[in-house]
């Protein structure tokens, strides 16, 4: 049996030898410069004076509750440094030794698998948190007594014995928790996380059991849960790549996953369980790292995990954490996003997610200072995520130190470049997304859930994604449509969606450039965007305050005003905070509520305050009985109450002029101060947050800009929210500095829709019930080409459209011209390569037409036309290939010698798909189609038999037809040098 000396695990801290073990560099003969596992080392060290509060003196040893003592794992990782720090940590090593030590001893007893009760056998969650515990006892092997071994040992052997006992049978223990056999389940309530638990409960078992007999049990059920854990859609089941000696499609049979690559739990979208997949092979993967054993391959090549990890990309923000667009239970959590990024990271060598983790790392120790201090998850979650939190810290620590070298991260320019794309993951799932390199947007169309989302600069500090953008809250449309557009299919990355809700219709869209454009018909409390507004020291954006930038002028405004709440003298004997939004969840408290007079004098102190409600134990005298260290908190049943009020009675009427509110952490964020000499008429003072107006436009801290062009209505500002005017919205990502000529411009008009051409796109809206036909649009710009028929006419172009009722499309410009041509000049164009200029009768036309780095001069003749191709082997968009840029399979892992598929449909001549000798890949038309005609295109090379089959849904196959979901091509008997198929197209 494998044990871990002190001299080992100070080499593992300091990147030592058992690297070797899963492959990865000899070691240096010192460590490589790494910021983010500094980071780490400094953020172990600081929670650890939340490690020092978890001491229960009666027990001597860490408290049970939440999993607490399992603190112990980040104690271990910090006794193993050489450099430990007892400033930072506030303890010293000795003592953090002692603790930790009598913590392991103490939890080890009492563990059922060493015959105590008090915790641990049931798989929910008590094997997580052994696992982390038994790591632990591993690293401090050599500080722990013999029978604290022997106790260690049974509960790694005796769970990775109980997961295999209950074969794909729930765990009794458990209660509702099941994977559902080996079946799974995706529609609604992924059991991803519940495979990958049953796989984790075995691997510190098979890590350190050593020659035990049942390993190889253990093993296979290992990889059976792991392999499951993603599972495979249904045109993936034939998928016959080899992992750990097992063919994948004779063991992942589950269905975890929607066939667009996206999961749900909690009836809807989450990416944290899709991240699940990688927590939970982190968490097993470390074990067999420690142990200096190899890693199962399945932790490392998941069924469908580039694919999943595709997604979690195109919903990423700045932040290293995705965007939550539906349940935002876990919104903000930052400790538990940290091992999923390093695991892909460090482990498997993704440097995507080593630049996510590392801009997760910038903000980790802002966020561990910020109330509740030194806490590695706040604002949303269950307790236990706090040592569960801790412990992963500590994994993803000695991740980074079993390296030579860490992954580098790619650039933030390059990783956005990378994950941009646009989705429609379909209408059960009810999530359209687009991800650009200067925003994240998504519109949500799930019954319960409706929401349109725009993070600008991918800044999930800025606009809160947990409320709609623009759309008014609580909208339950009666009528939904959504699209999405590619830039390989359609020539733009674009999404739009329209919403029909009671009382009209609302559209949204978005653009590549992190555009995006909100149009209505009118719909009451729309428009609005709500602003986070925390003040977090070192937290890039949350500086408490928010400037903003209007035609009016510039003004910074904070969610808590400091300083005294001032108005116009009046007489008052009543002086009340009428409450409008509490700022949490557990309503209004205050220490202090003082009433000011002109010279600034308090006239509340000893007068007698009443309010809505008040807590037994925080009663409303407290905040005018000069007592700074008592307070008046609402009932706890009214903690919900938005309206709740305090208010003084000053004895008589007398002249007042103002406030000092001093709050508790529950405190008002939107709130106002009302005056009244009789105590039943009440009359505004001043509100909190101020606000501000201006008509057209405004900036928000240099980070986006919202612009209403021609909206009559003003913008209204305030700290925490922005509120503008429709018909047409637009919100642009970054620094504008010319959105006044943004507002004051023409935009294209055309009877009975909405359109907007921000950014030189047209985002155009039909909000009717009724189609359009061949409907007139005047454009103002004369120099911009689009779809269809154009005819210059004066100060613009007379375009030509047609569009459903309840839809929108969006057009990118397909030409553009360097000058001006005569009136009456017509423009047809058919797609990205194909125009047809006509002049006027009695002119001629000179123009120099561009489409992207190719232009021509043209020269036409009045009256007559010339057509203009442009030359190069580019995809022609929009398409009329039915594969190109749609889904292949096999996703991943691919079988032995084949290159993706997708390299067949991504219009690229220079990609192929090389079959291997599997020689199968299939494509995904998205439905069930007609289909006249496939073509193939193949490299230079000797030609094997070529078969072409099809399905309806993806599971059994027949030669092809006249219609067809999922088209199969199939290379018998392909060797090394043979043809590769460099194009799939179907018509």
């Amino acid at each position: 049996m494998f044990e871990l000396s002190r001299r080992q695990l100070l080499a593992l801290a300091g990147i030592g030898g058992i690297s070797g073990a899963i492959g990865l560099p000899a070691a240096a003969s010192a460590a490589a410069p790494d910021p983010v596992a500094d980071t780490y080392r400094e953020l172990l060290h600081v929670h650890t004076r939340w490690v020092t509060e978890q001491w229960d003196d009666e027990i001597g040893a860490y408290r049970a509750a939440d999993f607490r003592f399992v603190a112990v794992l980040g104690n271990a990782v910090l006794l193993g440094l050489d450099d430990y720090d007892a400033r930072l940590a506030e303890i010293d090593a000795g003592t953090l030794r002692l603790k930790t030590v009598a913590t392991i001893q103490r939890f080890a007893a009492t563990n059922r698998f060493a015959g105590g009760t008090e915790w641990g056998r049931q798989l929910f969650w008590d094997s997580t948190f052994e696992l982390y515990f038994v790591l632990a006892a591993r690293l401090l092997w050599t500080d722990l007594d013999a029978q604290t071994r022997h106790n260690v040992q049974l509960i790694a052997v005796g769970q990775a014995s109980y997961a295999y006992a209950l074969g794909s049978e729930d765990d009794p223990l458990s209660g509702d928790w099941s994977p559902n056999g080996t079946n799974g389940g995706w529609r609604g309530d992924t059991k991803l996380e519940e495979m990958g638990v049953y796989a984790q409960a075995i691997a510190p078992g098979l890590a350190w059991a050593g020659a035990d007999e049942a390993t190889e049990g253990w093993r296979e059920r290992l990889l059976l849960w792991a392999a499951n854990a993603s599972g495979l859609p249904a045109a993936d089941l034939a998928n016959p790549a080899v992992v750990d000696g097992r063919r994948i499609d004779q063991l992942a049979r589950a269905h975890n996953l929607h066939d667009s690559f996206i999961v749900e739990n909690h009836d809807a979208v989450n990416p944290h369980y899709q991240a699940e997949l990688w927590r939970t092979a982190g968490r097993a993967a470390i074990h067999f790292m420690v142990a200096g054993r190899p890693l199962p391959e399945v932790l490392t090549h998941q069924p469908n995990g580039e694919q999943l990890w595709a997604t979690l990309r195109l919903l990423a923000s700045d932040a290293g954490e995705p965007v939550m667009p539906m349940v935002a239970d876990r919104y903000h959590l930052y400790g538990r996003d940290i091992l999923p990024l390093a695991f892909l990271a460090q482990v498997q060598g993704d440097r995507d997610a080593a630049r996510a983790e590392a801009d997760l790392a910038e903000r980790l120790m802002p966020y561990l200072r910020h109330e509740p201090v030194f806490q590695l998850t706040k604002f949303s979650g269950e307790d236990k995520y706090e040592p569960e939190a801790r412990a992963e810290l500590a994994i993803s620590y000695l991740f980074h130190r079993l390296r030579a070298q860490p992954v580098q991260p790619v650039s933030k320019a390059a990783f956005f470049r990378r994950a941009s794309g646009t989705r429609d993951f379909g209408r059960d799932v009810g999530l359209t997304a687009h991800q650009s390199e200067r925003a994240f947007a998504a519109a949500v169309t799930k019954a319960g859930f409706v929401n349109f989302l725009w993070q600008p600069g991918h800044d999930n500090w800025l606009i809160d994604t947990r409320e709609p953008a623009f759309l008014p809250e609580g909208s339950a449309p009666v009528a939904r449509w959504t699209r999405a557009w590619s830039k390989v299919r359609d020539g733009v990355d674009a999404t739009a969606t329209v919403l029909a809700v009671e009382g009209g219709r609302a559209g949204f869209a978005t653009l590549p450039t992190g555009t995006v454009v909100y149009a209505s018909t009118g719909l009451p409390g729309e428009g609005r965007l709500t602003l986070f507004n925390l003040l977090m020291p070192g937290m890039p954006g949350l500086f408490g305050s928010r400037l903003f930038t209007m035609p009016t002028g510039a003004a910074v405004l904070r969610e808590r005003p400091s300083g005294d709440i001032t108005f116009t003298p009046r007489d008052a004997r009543w002086v009340r905070m009428l409450g409008r939004e509490p700022g949490t969840e557990y309503g209004y408290s205050v220490w202090t509520f003082a009433v000011l007079d002109v010279s600034g004098a308090d006239l509340a102190q000893g007068a007698m305050p009443t309010a809505s409600s008040e807590d037994i134990w925080n009663p409303a005298r407290n905040v005018t009985d000069g007592n700074p260290d008592t307070r008046w908190a609402v009932a706890r049943e009214e903690r919900g109450r938005a309206d709740s009020w305090l208010a003084v009675d000053l004895g008589s009427a007398v002249q007042v002029a103002g406030a000092r509110i001093s709050w508790e952490a529950a405190y008002g964020k939107s709130y106002v101060i009302q005056t009244s000499v009789d105590g039943l008429t009440w009359t505004d003072a001043a509100a909190v947050p101020e606000t501000r107006s201006a008509a057209g436009w405004v900036d928000i801290d240099g980070r986006a800009g919202i612009v209403t062009p021609g909206a009559k209505r003003k913008i209204v500002v305030s700290a925490t929210g922005v509120t503008a005017p429709a018909p047409i919205i637009e919100g642009y990502a970054g620094r504008r500095t010319d959105l006044a000529a943004l507002a004051a411009r023409r935009l294209p008009a055309g009877r009975g829709l909405l359109i907007s051409d921000a950014d030189g796109y047209l985002s155009v809206f039909n909000l009717t019930a009724r189609p359009v036909t061949a409907v007139a649009v005047h454009i103002p710009s004369t120099r911009r080409l689009y779809r269809g028929v154009q005819v210059v006419r004066r100060k613009g172009l007379d375009w030509t459209v047609s569009l459903a009722g309840g839809t929108a499309a969006v057009e990118p410009a397909r030409f553009t011209l360097d000058e001006a041509v005569p009136d009456g000049t017509r423009f047809e164009v058919a797609d990205s390569h194909h125009l047809t200029v006509t002049a006027p009768a009695g002119r001629k036309v000179v123009v120099t037409v561009r489409a992207g780095s190719w232009s021509s001069k043209l020269w036409v003749r009045a009256g007559r036309s010339r057509d203009v191709v442009v030359p190069g082997a580019g995809p022609v968009t929009p398409t009329a290939d039915l594969a190109l840029g749609r889904t292949t399979f096999p996703t991943s892992p691919l079988p032995a010698g084949m290159t993706s598929p997708a390299q067949a449909v991504d219009g690229d001549p220079r990609t192929a798909w090389r079959p291997g000798e599997s020689g199968r890949m299939v494509v995904d038309l998205g439905a069930v189609v007609a289909v006249s005609d496939v073509r193939l295109t193949w490299s230079r090379g000797r030609r094997r038999p070529v078969r072409v089959e099809a399905s309806s849904y993806g599971v059994v196959y027949t030669p092809l037809g006249d219609k067809a979901r999922y088209v199969a091509v199939v290379v018998e008997g392909w060797r090394h040098g043979d043809a590769e198929l460099i194009r799939l197209a179907i018509v």
